[in-house]
């Protein structure tokens, strides 16, 4: 395997939230609100990624995430990136939820990983930018 990718990231401001519906609902108007928030319908369910603020109070959430997003685009052709970016953070046990959009992936790590994910990351040679 040749060397592992170098890759850019920002850690998108706020507490996300995964949530399951069930499968025959209307998407909520509180899951379109934000920076980035991602809908998926499957024959088994609806799936939410959204800002943890945004939730109702009747709508549950196991975890409380942090967003982080490769600086894209990226060509479909270009192999590797998403996993160039995972695994520092698989090696360690980091539990992660990962999104891909047509530019760009997006990679969300439990709150409680946060510190230890960051470093990982960096130690692999990604690099945060901005801030947090």
């Amino acid at each position: 395997m040749g060397e592992r990718q170098k890759l850019k990231f920002r850690w998108l401001r706020g507490a996300y939230a995964i949530v399951r519906l069930a499968a025959d609902v209307s998407v909520p108007e509180w899951a379109t609100k934000g920076e980035f928030t991602s809908i998926t319908r499957t024959a088994d369910e609806l799936s939410i990624v959204c800002l943890a603020d945004d939730l109702p109070r009747d709508v549950d959430s196991q975890h409380h995430w942090i967003c982080l997003k490769l600086e894209g685009p990226f060509p479909f052709s270009m192999t590797g990136v998403l996993l160039s970016f995972i695994e520092p953070l698989s090696s360690k046990g980091i539990p992660i939820f990962a999104i891909a959009t047509y530019d760009t992936d997006y990679v969300l790590i439990q709150e409680e990983f946060a510190g230890m994910a960051l470093d990982s990351l960096q130690q692999a040679g990604h690099e945060l930018l901005g801030g947090t």
